[in-house]
């Protein structure tokens, strides 16, 4: 059970929040070089030129840069970056079962910049270092804001300021129509179910996603903090409006239990891309909007309206504006018929626990 506790705590993302007033993160960022910045490691990171080769040790860094149109200079992934159109050309640069990377690998590319998200350790980092690479390591991400934040430095780091921005500013404008939409709407209770009994409490990026999407986050709600396991009993007595789940098999696994709530009666079960919503990177919005879709279907819409009639010379909405739209509405399904004592996927024996820390993490960043 401690092993299963650290794959926990080490997708934990820090305090919550959600993005402030529309704009707050969309200031054009300085694309000359050098480059001097300090990293989470508290490192001084300089990078002299544009750089040409670029390798991504996490799958949110590498959506990243296929966001903002630097896919080109990426020259090696993580394995769990392959839902990625085109990461079949380039180097898998993860190590064997669960290593989140292989430096050897890594350092045969010898790429001009390292991208390395807070999942991976400051060991690892080090180790690329001393073997003279340049590598900048991010900080949790904990809101939406962060993910802006983050793009904009990638764009930077990249030399692709220019489309860094432009992917930023779609961002913002969809979150302020989401925001539009939900306020002074009334909030349904939400319970984000991972899989294995696990949720998004407090403290959570997923946690203020769900916020942002004018949603209550009921495991918050049961004084639940950072990534835990919820009962069944407590699932029950929440009796959330909502259930959002990942849609890989895991997640879409519910104890019998909750077949008692009202989201599973009512069918507001709502499957969301995990590649989106759990890695902190632009196509999280798209999981945003899934989400707000089924919360508030018709604020929604009259805030897309709205929009529209004020954007001239286009009739691009904010939801048209990432790559591939997600799921419109509720995705219902009916919770499979297993035991309150059954954690399906998770067990505290090695090879469940082994499923679990692969499972969370990589999914995670």
């Amino acid at each position: 059970m401690t092993i299963a506790v650290l794959a926990i705590a080490l997708i934990a993302a820090g305090p919550g929040g959600v993005l402030g007033p529309a704009g707050a993160s969309s200031q054009q960022t300085d694309c000359s070089f050098p480059v001097t910045v300090t990293d989470a490691t508290g490192t001084e990171v300089t990078i002299q030129e544009e750089p040409e080769t670029v390798v991504t040790l996490a799958p949110s860094a590498a959506q990243t840069m296929w966001e903002i149109g630097a896919e080109d200079k990426v020259i090696g992934v993580s394995k769990r970056a392959a839902y990625l159109d085109g990461t079949e050309t380039r180097t898998n640069i993860s190590g064997p079962g669960y290593t989140f990377v292989s430096v050897e690998k890594v350092v045969a590319e010898n790429p001009d910049l390292v991208l390395a998200p807070n999942i991976i350790e400051n060991q690892t980092v080090q180790k690329l270092r001393d073997a003279g690479l340049t590598v900048y390591r991010f900080e949790a991400a904990s809101s939406l804001e962060d993910v802006t934040e983050k793009t904009l430095r990638i764009g930077e780091f990249t030399g692709e300021c220019e489309g860094a921005q432009e992917r930023v500013e779609e961002m913002e404008a969809s979150i302020e129509v989401i925001r539009q939409a939900v306020e002074g709407e009334e909030r349904p209770r939400v319970l984000y179910h991972l899989g294995g009994g696990f949720t998004a409490g407090s403290e959570t990026f997923i946690g203020s996603i769900i916020e942002t999407a004018g949603g209550t986050n009921v495991a918050a709600e049961a004084g639940i903090t950072s990534y835990a396991q919820i009962s069944s009993e407590t699932v029950i007595e929440q009796d959330p409006q909502f259930i959002v789940h990942p849609d890989n098999a895991r997640g879409s696994m519910f104890p019998a239990a909750y077949n008692r709530t009202t989201a599973v009666a009512e069918g507001n079960v709502v499957s969301v891309t995990d590649d989106y919503m759990n890695q902190p990177a632009p196509r999280t919005i798209q999981a945003l909007e899934t989400m707000v879709k089924a919360f508030h279907p018709e604020a929604y819409e009259a805030a897309l309206a709205a929009q529209q009639t004020t954007t001239t010379g286009t009739e691009t909405t904010p939801s048209e504006t990432g790559t591939t739209e997600t799921t419109p509405t509720p995705t219902t399904t009916s919770a499979p018929e297993t035991t309150e004592t059954e954690s399906p996927g998770l067990g505290i024996v090695a090879v469940g626990v082994a499923v679990l820390l692969g499972t969370f993490i990589r999914r995670y960043r």
